[in-house]
């Protein structure tokens, strides 16, 4: 353990974390967590956009004290970077969205539930101290997502995410490549790859089973292995949702609703209409259409068309703590990470995720001092420019 977090130490950004992920992880779930659709050009650009803005700094001004702390859902968080919600956690460490969930809570911030967890509704509810977001999609049997809502607000979740970006799921070519598709199908190479990490295996086979927990019990006893559950929640995706059915789910929920999937303002007004209180700007990581624009591009008309109508939250290619003063200033309320804490994840566990959000908040509290803002509320749009337009 000593070892394992000296070593961690050593990284000293998120791009280290992902190359001891990729050491540690059989090169399916290493994939699985880094990959996205088709040729990957969103994914890419996602992060790369990010260099398109410039901050402008200010020196002389008394950054000897920052203040990160902000209010977003309804919550106050330590500062504005939350844990974003990633299916099938449990794939990369026996209790993934556990490990997250307490990691988040240190970490003075939220951790955004998937309904495709691998831990119960319940189980995540009591891990860790912080705040508790569940993420779902309006499924084709509507009784189901009503049942998310109903069990999460019981739990004590204090927001509600509803994604609809996903009608299809996205062609993940290196996912059909490795096998790691829904339901798996793993080739001989891939299953040997398990064989050659140990360390993930061991844990695999002594841990708890792989489900996806929440929907486990729709499935009739007797055919509720992995394949058959992956083969049910394939089939509840509903390319027929529309924005009147976010409206209906939307009037089953108390508290804060986000709408994650938003890449226009046409869009950010239908989630306005429907009852949304935030929008979350995001192409699914890159994971659903390939060829989207990045998210980051996509966030300054969002938030000027919706003014103080709706928190607007950035989520994809932040990988430093640089990326999230951009944002800001660009009048996101915050952003949310998936990739950075997976790799966390998966390259040292629990404690792995603990060096990923150590990491990227370090980096905001530096980038913020060496900008000359002292509290969130000082990054404004008038100190970035981008290349080309300003």
């Amino acid at each position: 353990m000593k070892s394992q977090a000296k070593t961690l130490q050593r990284c000293m950004s998120i791009a280290d974390l992902r190359v001891l992920a990729k050491r540690r992880l059989p090169s399916p779930i290493f994939h699985f967590i880094d990959g996205g659709a088709e040729d990957e050009v969103t994914l890419r650009r996602n992060v790369e956009a990010f260099d398109d803005y410039e901050i402008e700094s200010e020196y002389a001004v008394d950054v000897s004290k920052i203040d990160t702390a902000t209010t977003v859902l309804g919550r106050n968080i330590d500062w504005p970077v939350m844990l974003s919600p990633t299916g099938l956690t449990g794939a990369f460490h026996p209790h993934g969205e556990l490990c997250a969930a307490r990691a988040a809570g240190r970490a003075g911030t939220a951790y955004m539930m998937s309904c495709m967890s691998t831990a119960s509704i319940e189980d995540v509810a009591a891990a860790g101290e912080g705040p508790k977001i569940l993420q779902s999609y309006t499924f084709r049997d509507r009784s189901l997502t009503r049942e998310f809502l109903q069990r999460s607000q019981a739990a004590g979740f204090s927001a509600l995410c509803l994604t609809f970006d996903v009608p299809v799921l996205g062609m993940r070519e290196r996912d059909h490549a490795t096998g790691m598709t829904m339901p798996p199908s793993l080739t001989l190479s891939s299953l040997m790859d398990f064989a050659f990490r140990p360390g993930w295996a061991w844990r695999y086979l002594t841990g708890p089973k792989i489900e996806v927990a929440n929907v486990s019990h729709r499935i009739a006893e007797g055919s509720r292995d992995i394949t058959s559950v992956f083969k049910f929640v394939n089939g509840q995706f509903d390319p027929s949702a529309t924005w009147d059915d976010a409206a209906d789910m939307i009037k089953h929920w108390t508290g804060p609703v986000a709408i994650k999937g938003v890449m226009t303002v046409a869009d950010a007004l239908r989630a306005r209409d429907a009852g949304a209180t935030a929008v979350i700007v995001s192409n699914h990581g890159g994971r659903q259409l390939d060829g989207a624009p990045a998210a980051i591009d996509r966030l300054e008309p969002i938030v000027q068309a919706v003014g103080d109508e709706l928190e607007v939250i950035l989520d994809g290619g932040v990988r430093r703590g640089s990326h999230v003063v951009k944002a800001l200033a660009l009048g996101a309320k915050a952003c949310t990470v998936g990739r950075p804490y997976l790799y966390g994840l998966g390259a040292g566990g629990e404690i792995g995720v603990d060096r990923a959000m150590s990491i990227l908040r370090e980096q905001f509290e530096r980038s913020m001092a060496l900008s000359g803002f002292t509290c969130v509320e000082d990054i404004t749009r008038d100190r970035l420019t981008h290349r080309g337009n300003d």
